[in-house]
């Protein structure tokens, strides 16, 4: 008779060789702009890196839906940009805020319907449907705003930007909350399921007679959401919006997605891992900027810090050969 052995737990050492070099990244950078600026580890601009991230955080998670799809949505930036230029004009306009952030979030919610339906039903690449609906998305807003910055939003956003719970700004709790949903969604529900399962085994869900067009237009109706909750969260920081103010933001979140250990192939990744990849891109461009860094000079460092992740990542998955 075979005696079955448990197999023993992975040590600890064994766990942090497997984490994503985001969290290698963060571990690496903090004491080193630390040390750079006594400002760095300062409550002031730990609560900004928080908020930053926090924003950074509500595209890079439906991102990483997206990724774990086999897809791309370039598009993130120009429609947050759009949805919080919809916001403020509304909010200028005199309306309510409850409106307002429905009005972006309806906005964001029919760019992803659109961009949905392309790849899903239409079969066209994400890459170029996205870029499609970025170059809309981008001309839209600055349609709308004639190239300048909507001011004069009223007294109720304010609550929102300067609010917090136990010196946890609002932006910071919303951010959190909204994770958690994410989370709850893609490990604990049959969606969550079909996310991973249209980028790993979509052939397996067609044969099992799932509407397989229908959940993944709704992966990037999804996306569409949460950028929507970015240019509320992104409105409410700057008090005001700009037609290309996020435009760039969605290079940040893939590279965070990237970092986090989400791959584009067969729907592997961890959500997780997503967040410490935006805490690593948060750290290194408040880092930057307290140094005066230039942003296109913080660009090439996010471009190389991505590279050199995937090369570590493959170097530790092949046991430190080059073969």
């Amino acid at each position: 008779m075979t005696e079955l052995v448990a197999k023993p737990p992975a040590s600890i050492g064994t766990r942090l060789l497997n984490m994503p070099g985001a969290a290698f990244i963060t571990i690496a950078l903090v004491p080193l702009f630390a040390f750079s600026n006594d400002a760095f580890l300062g409550a002031s601009n730990l609560t900004n890196i928080m908020v930053q991230t926090s924003i950074l955080l509500m595209v890079a998670v439906p991102m990483t839906y997206v990724i774990l799809t086999e897809g791309l949505d370039i598009s993130m930036g120009a429609v947050v940009s759009l949805c919080g230029v919809a916001m403020a004009l509304y909010l200028a306009d005199g309306g309510g805020l409850f409106v307002a952030i429905l009005i972006a979030c309806a906005v964001g919610a029919a760019f992803g319907a659109f961009n949905g339906v392309c790849v899903a039903y239409f079969q066209m690449p994400s890459f170029v449907v996205t870029l499609g609906t970025m170059g809309v998305a981008h001309g839209l807003a600055l349609i709308l705003t004639n190239a300048s910055i909507v001011t004069g939003l009223g007294d109720q956003i304010l609550a929102l930007q300067t609010g917090s719970l136990a010196a946890i700004p609002y932006t910071v709790l919303i951010a959190i909350s909204l994770y958690a949903l994410a989370h709850l969604i893609l490990y604990h529900t049959r969606f969550g399921t079909y996310v991973f399962a249209i980028g790993g085994n979509r052939h397996g869900l067609e044969l099992a007679g799932i509407p397989v067009n229908l959940w993944h237009t709704g992966v990037y109706v999804f996306a569409g959401l949460y950028a929507g909750i970015a240019a509320t969260l992104l409105t409410t920081r700057t008090f005001s919006a700009h037609p290309t103010v996020a435009i760039g933001m969605e290079f940040d979140a893939i590279a965070a997605v990237i970092l986090g250990g989400t791959s584009f192939d067969r729907g592997k990744g961890w959500l997780f891992g997503t967040v410490l990849g935006v805490i690593a891109i948060g750290v290194l461009r408040n880092g930057l900027n307290l140094m005066a860094v230039s942003s296109s000079v913080q660009a090439v460092a996010i471009g190389l810090l991505v590279i050199g992740t995937l090369l570590l990542d493959k170097l530790r998955a092949n046991g430190w050969r080059l073969t």
